[in-house]
């Protein structure tokens, strides 16, 4: 098992004696299989303990792991086939936004999804899964191309929010999210979304209206990053843990408040590892949904589309109470 994080740190303690008495048990030819049974069995309890117990701060690090599965490797794993399209006719193609037609249980589909990099050059060609408004624009264009042909949607969302540069400012990085928002609202065929690692603020929700809209275990949803939360309320980003637990941005307190629809379980220790059993899981819940979602009216899937987007975030205070009438005098 491969240790990233500090939290993880009594898990590579055990990792440890466990290699040492394997190397001992190969050099010496002694048998040591009682006390690596032992330590295997320790290792399985704590690691359990670990990531039953984690905090936000904790799930945000998970989801950001170099090696947790994206859009593409998912694809590739739950697809009989994948043909990727792209630009959006108008300014280019953006690498952060990866979209095509793919086939999942039979069931021909429109995969969209933002794609980040493995490696320092591949980030960069990814813009680090930032998308520009050419690349809501052209997930945009494949929506509609899905509507025109009856085919239901698939977005998979990672990204720490939308790219912020001045140059797509200009584009008119805003109006391409705002009106994502609002064309995927009236999209006239099943729409399905599902959050495979960070959900930041407007570069989330562009493409992120749904009929279903899921997290996966170890993910987070929110308007803003922990770190900059921190950056702003406290000038520092050293309450970043802090940060991350007000924001209740993790799939359990998301579906607490109802702003999504359900939790997808990952592996034991997070989706990295093991990306085929949860792409096995991913699979099953996505072609489940697409049964049940094309045989509903899709007048009635539209409206209960919007009336779900519209009643988040309601608060219905109390009329205020009536002024005392003066006294007499």
């Amino acid at each position: 098992m491969k240790i990233t994080f500090d939290f993880e740190k009594p898990l590579a303690d055990l990792q440890h004696q466990i290699d040492k008495i394997e190397q001992v048990q190969e050099k010496t030819k002694v048998d040591m299989s009682a006390t690596l049974n032992e330590l295997q069995e320790k290792f399985e309890q704590a690691k359990k303990q670990v990531y039953t117990n984690l905090s936000g701060w904790q799930k945000v690090q998970i989801s950001r792991h170099p090696d947790r599965p994206y859009t593409l490797q998912y694809i590739e794993l739950m697809c009989d086939d994948f043909i990727e399209l792209h630009g959006d006719r108008n300014f280019g193609d953006d690498k952060a936004i990866i979209g095509g037609w793919g086939s999942i249980g039979g069931q021909t589909a429109m995969f969209i999804g933002h794609q980040k990099g493995r490696n320092t050059k591949d980030r960069q060609y990814r813009n680090f899964g930032m998308a520009n408004p050419e690349g809501y624009r052209k997930a945009l264009r494949l929506m509609k191309m899905a509507e025109k042909f009856n085919k239901p949607i698939i977005t998979l969302i990672d990204t720490p929010g939308a790219f912020p540069g001045l140059e797509a400012e200009e584009r008119g990085q805003g109006e391409a999210i705002a009106r994502n928002i609002m064309e995927m609202s009236v999209l006239n065929v099943p729409v399905i979304c599902v959050i495979i690692g960070e959900g930041a603020s407007g570069g989330a929700i562009g493409i992120g209206i749904g009929d279903k809209v899921y997290m996966l275990e170890h993910t987070w949803y929110s308007v803003i990053s922990p770190e900059s939360c921190s950056s702003i309320l406290w000038r520092s980003w050293d309450f970043k843990e802090r940060a991350a637990e007000v924001l209740k941005l993790t799939s359990s307190e998301m579906f607490k408040n109802k702003l999504i629809d359900g939790i997808i379980k990952e592996p034991l220790g997070g989706a990295h590892q093991d990306p085929i059993v949860m792409a096995a899981v991913l699979k099953k819940q996505l072609t489940k949904d697409l049964k049940t979602l094309k045989d509903r009216n899709i007048d009635e899937l539209v409206q209960e589309r919007i009336d779900k987007f519209c009643s988040m975030g309601v608060v219905i205070e109390d009329e205020p109470a009536a002024a005392p009438a003066p006294a007499a005098e």
